[in-house]
């Protein structure tokens, strides 16, 4: 038997204003994306004479071809693909081996290092300090600088140390009982019961990494080793034919250049977030919300 709801007018007209305003909402935030997309693949003439289109009126691929016949755009583009995944695997894996033995309450010392992260949460070092720190270690002009200054990000390890506090403490237990050892039961048990904060946090420092443009500015002194977001910057500044080395030929697209490294820094991120998507809002819930 169906339930028929009556609802008022008042009740009609808030979903209806709700409706309005979230898609207006949707709508400012989506078309620039289609702009630069379309942008990208426009001459240079129609980007010169039209302030705004969401379609090209010739739909061409030559400022693509462009970028990537010049190995510059290439090599950071793989440079950055492989930061991001060897980073966001050592981040992860860090921050998970870090928190869960700090969500053992009976673990010496917990609270002292409880407290020392949480200072780092309300003060810095700041930017001198971090690379004097980066310097000294002789991280410069060296990947390893991009990763591990940030490998624990101290928010994330809090949400995770709480998650793993939510964990049936029974499976734990009884598999101590069968004779597990506490690495077997990080392992074989709670990993396995954490796949949804796994993939979501692994979302959250892919994104901070393969974003990140202070730390290679810093940290990196050889042009040769720039990450994509450094040449994006690089490339829609006055100076982009210096950047990326020109090709000896009369076509520099100067306008479309600025799209299309736009859409290519950022059209990876976009394809690998649906993958991860059905546990995100899980997994930003599950640590810091108890049932």
């Amino acid at each position: 038997m169906s339930v028929k709801h009556n609802e008022s007018l008042g009740s009609r007209i808030f979903d209806t204003l709700n409706v309005v305003l979230l898609g207006g909402l949707a709508l400012i935030t989506v078309l620039p994306l289609f702009y630069v997309l379309a942008g990208s693949f426009a001459t240079e003439g129609e980007i010169s004479a039209r302030p705004f289109f969401l379609w090209p009126e010739k739909f061409v691929t030559s400022t693509y071809e462009y970028i990537f016949a010049n190995d510059t755009m290439l090599r950071a583009l793989i440079t950055t693909i492989i930061v991001t995944a060897v980073g966001t695997v050592l981040q992860v894996m860090l921050t998970f081996t870090m928190a869960y033995p700090l969500a053992k309450r009976y673990l010496p010392g917990r609270t002292l290092v409880l407290n020392l992260v949480i200072f780092t949460l309300v003060f810095g070092g700041g930017i001198v300090p971090t690379y004097l720190v980066v310097r000294d270690l002789g991280l410069l002009n060296s990947y390893w600088a991009l990763i591990l200054p940030l490998a624990i990000n101290p928010f994330y390890l809090i949400i995770v140390k709480s998650f793993f506090q939510e964990l049936p403490q029974a499976l734990e237990e009884a598999a101590r009982i069968d004779g597990c050892t506490e690495m077997g039961v990080f392992f074989k048990i709670v990993l396995p019961l954490s796949k949804p904060i796994i993939a979501t946090f692994s979302l959250f420092y892919a994104v901070g990494i393969w974003n990140d443009y202070m730390s290679p500015l810093l940290y990196i002194n050889d042009n040769q080793k720039w990450t994509l977001q450094v040449l994006v910057r690089q490339l829609t500044s006055p100076d982009a034919a210096n950047a990326i080395g020109a090709l000896e030929s009369a076509f520099f697209p100067v306008e479309g250049l600025k799209f299309a490294v736009v859409v290519i820094a950022t059209l990876p991120i976009l394809l690998f977030y649906p993958f991860l998507q059905k546990h995100f809002a899980k997994g930003v819930l599950i640590g810091g919300v108890k049932e």
